[in-house]
């Protein structure tokens, strides 16, 4: 990683990028001060000095987009947040929240040296804990899946993933045990927005609709009723 950044540099990168998935997106700085826990002014003077580095743009009413150079420096900051991810759970045994929070203690005076010999060490893997992909590898941004509150009542579904921003409700799902890998069925859900009762690893969970649409999920063929 060629360019130097502070460690809010790198934070407010990341933050920016997981909002902004889509070239042309853009992000509201309160969103990204409450993510980091920043104050607005904070977040504010993050954004200018990414602003003044050619790295992200500012609008009026639309908040902030990263630039091309933007883009690319944001996906080798995930890609090193990734696989220190990997690391973490693999070799450490942490948990996939834990990885994710204690990740960028220490990731971000790692040596690209380092970094290149932990992605070989692991294995060269596709993922994250939470099965995101690692940049670099073919695709940058979150698969094309379905959102768990889509899905109806007799369907079953694997979690993939959590696309949630929020470390709490990371926590939350994990707590539920829709964590990547497991076997999720829904059993009911209630119209308009209602809640949704969900059997996994043999128990009943009940989520709400912002829950719900944080797990991505692959289908599977059969359903309860069959």
């Amino acid at each position: 990683m060629d360019r130097e950044l502070t460690r809010s540099q790198r934070a407010a990168l990341k933050e920016i990028w997981r909002r902004t998935s889509e070239p042309g997106g853009w992000a509201r700085s309160g969103d990204v001060a409450d993510a980091l826990g920043v104050s607005p002014a904070t977040a504010t003077a993050m954004v200018k000095r990414l602003v003044e580095q050619g790295l992200a743009s500012h609008a009026p009413y639309k908040g902030v987009a990263l630039t091309d150079e933007g883009r690319k420096t944001a996906l080798a900051v995930m890609r090193r947040h990734r696989i220190v991810e990997r690391f973490l759970a693999d070799f450490l045994g942490y948990g996939w929240a834990e990885a994710d929070e204690l990740a960028p203690k220490f990731e971000h005076d790692l040596p690209q040296e380092v970094e290149d010999r932990l992605f070989e060490a692991l294995g060269r893997p596709a993922t994250c804990p939470h099965g995101f992909p690692i940049p670099g590898l073919g695709t940058d941004n979150v698969p094309e899946m379905a959102q768990l509150y889509d899905l109806e009542p007799g369907e079953q579904a694997v979690v993939a993933l959590s696309s949630s921003l929020s470390p709490a409700m990371v926590a939350f799902l994990g707590e539920l045990g829709l964590v990547p890998g497991a076997e999720v069925a829904v059993i009911e859900k209630q119209p308009f927005g209602g809640p949704l009762v969900v059997q996994v690893a043999g128990a009943e969970r009940t989520l709400g609709e912002r829950a719900g649409r944080q797990v991505r999920v692959r289908m599977l063929a059969t359903g309860l009723n069959n």
